[in-house]
């Protein structure tokens, strides 16, 4: 993917206690492409961002916050994705037999912000949300 010169990229290093398992997570089931590697980390692709999986088999303990009746995960990260590619991903999770933390749904119906989201953990425990906004100019709505 082209990096969009108007747009900064992010960074974001993420632990994870086995680079097989997120080679396949990330590589074959999100579809980042891998860059650099070592034994004991990976760059990926993550749409035009850099995403580092490190071995750390060292997990922090997890934490929740209730939004819009359910218990969202945090720390967690991911993308903003076009409603077709939001479906797209959610179909490939459910047929590689991804348990979600929450199942893909749309959240705030009809409200400002309305989106599609889902919640799910990598093989590491590492939280990630995909969402898609029904109007893209309502990613920052208040």
């Amino acid at each position: 993917m082209t990096h969009r010169a108007d747009r900064p990229r992010f960074h974001l290093a993420v632990p994870v206690d086995d680079l097989g398992a997120a080679r396949v997570f990330y590589g074959e089931l999100i579809g980042c492409n891998q860059g650099r590697s070592s034994d004991s980390w990976v760059d990926w692709d993550l749409r035009g961002h850099q995403l580092v999986t490190h071995l750390a088999p060292r997990r922090p303990r997890a934490v929740h916050n209730p939004v819009d009746g359910h218990d969202v995960p945090v720390p967690h990260f991911g993308l903003i994705l076009s409603i077709v590619d939001f479906h797209e991903l959610a179909g490939r999770l459910r047929a590689a037999g991804t348990t979600f933390v929450i199942e893909p749904y749309l959240r705030f119906d009809g409200q400002p912000g309305e989106q599609w989201t889902m919640f799910l953990y990598d093989p590491a425990g590492n939280a990630l949300e995909f969402k898609a906004f029904a109007d893209d100019a309502q990613v920052f709505a208040v």
